[in-house]
C-alpha cells in the first residue's frame, strides 16, 4: 500500500472519529433550554438542603399572613396572573392555610409535619441554570420633619396624580408580567422626569412632599430599599412604602463605581457605595442621578409598631422570612425553600449557611429572573448591616399543595450542577 493511499486511510478514519465523538456528545449532553423563564423540576423534601435542621415554624405567622389574603380573593382567582397561575387558584390554596391556622406557635415538629403533608416542593431553574443571585433590604430609619427647614431640606414625594402604570400584558401576549409608567401628553404616553430632573425640582411647589429628610444619602437608600421609618422632628415615627416609580430603567450605581474603576465587584455593598458618596459630597448626586429611577412613596399604616412593613403582598413582612421575588415569574404567598449563605452581622466575618423556608411577599426594582431574591432582614443595625454586604448565589425551590398536579417537567432533564459556593 503506497503512503498516500495510507495517509489518506488514516485521515478517513480520524475523520470518522471526531464525527462519532460530536454524535455521541450531542447525544449525551441535554438540551440547554435559554435563561429568562422559570423551569421547575418535581422534587421531594429530602431534595431541600438543610430540610431537617430549620426551624419552620419561624415561617408559620408569615404563611399565615399570605393566607389571610388568599382568603379574600375568589376561589377561581389564579395565584401570580403575572407568573402564568402554575400555582393554582386561590381556592387550592384554602385547605392548607386552614391547616396552617391550627399549627401550635412555636412548634417546629408539628410545623415540619403540616408542610411534608400539605405541600409537594419543585426546583426551580433559571432555563438551564439553577443557581442565581440573592441580596438582602432592610427597613430604613430616617430622621426628618413634615416641615422643610434647613436641616430638613430633601423631599420624599408622594405618586404625582398624571402617573398612568399599564400591564403591557393586555395587549400582547409576550409582555406579559411587564408594565409600564408614564404621563399622558396629547394622545401619547411620555415618561416622566428623570431622577437628576427631578431633583433639580422638576415636581416642586406641587404639594407632593410627604416628608421632609435631612439627607439626600438616606432618600436615595431609601429609594432602594423600597420602605422605611421616619423620625420626626415634632415626635414619634411615620411609616412610608413604596407608591410607584417614574418609569424609567434601573441602574446600580454600585455598577457604575466598578465602571470608573473605583472598586472591584467583590468590594461593592450596600456600606462601601454609602462610604464613597458620604467622602465626595461634590460627586455623590453625579453619581446617584445615573440611576434615572425615581421612587415615589405614600404613608403606610396597619403594619403596626411592632410588625415589618407592607410588602407588595400587602401583608407585613417578617423579618428573615420574607423573600421579596420576580412577579413575572412568581405568585406572591407562595413558600419557597433558600439554600445560600448569607454575610454575618460582624464585617470580615465569613458567611453563614441560609438554608430555610421563606415566603414569596415583596417585589423590587432590581429583582428580576426566576431565580432571583432579595431577603427581608428587619430594621435596625445588625439587620442593615446583614443586608448592606449580601450579594450571594442561591437557589430556589418551591412548595406547592400536594394535590395539584404541579407543573411539567422539562422535556429533557437538567444535568446536576454544583451547589453555590461556600
Amino acid at each position: 500500500m503506497s503512503r498516500r493511499r495510507l495517509f489518506l486511510l488514516l485521515a478517513a478514519a480520524l475523520a470518522v472519529l471526531v464525527l462519532l465523538a460530536l454524535v455521541f456528545r450531542l447525544v449525551r449532553r441535554p438540551s440547554r433550554l435559554p435563561t429568562g423563564h422559570l423551569v421547575l423540576t418535581p422534587a421531594t423534601l429530602t431534595d431541600l438542603p438543610g430540610w431537617r435542621d430549620d426551624p419552620v415554624a419561624q415561617a408559620i405567622p408569615a404563611l399565615q399572613l399570605s393566607c389571610r389574603r388568599l382568603a379574600s380573593l375568589p376561589g377561581d382567582e389564579p395565584l401570580g396572573r403575572d407568573s402564568g397561575g402554575f400555582a393554582g387558584t386561590a381556592g387550592d390554596w384554602r385547605s392548607a392555610c386552614a391547616a396552617a391556622a391550627r399549627v401550635p406557635a412555636g412548634d417546629d415538629k408539628a410545623a415540619r409535619a403540616f408542610f411534608e403533608t400539605h405541600f409537594r416542593p419543585f426546583a426551580a431553574a433559571d432555563g438551564g441554570e439553577r443557581s442565581g443571585l440573592f441580596t438582602g433590604y432592610y427597613e430604613a430609619l430616617l430622621q426628618g420633619s413634615r416641615k422643610r427647614s434647613a436641616r430638613f431640606h430633601v423631599p420624599l414625594y408622594g405618586r404625582p396624580p398624571e402617573l398612568v402604570t399599564v400591564d403591557l400584558g393586555k395587549f400582547r401576549e409576550d409582555w406579559h408580567g411587564k408594565r409600564i409608567s408614564g404621563r399622558v401628553e396629547g394622545s401619547a404616553l411620555v415618561p416622566l422626569p428623570d431622577r437628576a430632573a427631578i431633583e433639580k425640582g422638576a415636581l416642586a411647589r406641587r404639594g407632593l412632599e410627604l416628608v421632609w429628610v435631612d439627607s439626600p444619602v438616606d432618600a436615595f437608600f431609601l429609594e432602594i430599599q423600597g420602605s422605611g421609618r421616619v423620625r420626626l422632628a415634632e415626635g414619634g415615627e411615620m411609616r412610608v412604602g413604596y407608591a410607584a416609580d417614574n418609569g424609567r430603567t434601573y441602574t446600580a450605581v454600585g455598577r457604575e463605581l466598578v465602571r470608573r474603576g473605583v472598586y472591584k465587584p467583590a468590594e461593592v455593598s450596600m456600606q462601601s457605595i454609602r462610604r464613597w458618596l458620604e467622602s465626595h459630597p461634590g460627586e455623590a448626586e453625579g453619581l446617584m442621578d445615573t440611576n434615572a429611577s425615581y421612587v415615589f412613596f405614600e404613608e403606610t399604616r396597619g403594619a403596626g409598631p411592632v410588625g415589618g412593613p407592607l410588602g407588595a403582598e400587602g401583608v407585613p413582612l417578617t423579618p428573615g422570612r420574607s423573600l421579596a421575588v420576580d412577579r413575572q415569574h412568581w405568585p406572591l404567598g407562595v413558600p419557597l425553600w433558600l439554600d445560600a449563605t448569607a454575610p454575618a452581622p460582624q464585617e470580615n466575618q465569613p458567611d453563614r449557611p441560609l438554608r430555610r423556608l421563606l415566603v414569596a411577599q415583596d417585589t423590587g426594582g432590581a429583582i428580576r429572573g426566576p431565580i432571583r431574591g432579595d431577603v427581608f432582614w428587619g430594621a435596625g443595625p445588625e439587620p442593615e448591616s446583614i443586608a448592606g454586604r449580601m450579594k450571594n448565589p442561591g437557589r430556589l425551590w418551591v412548595l406547592l399543595p400536594a394535590f395539584l398536579s404541579g407543573p411539567k417537567a422539562p422535556s429533557s432533564p437538567l444535568p446536576a450542577s454544583p451547589p453555590p459556593p461556600r
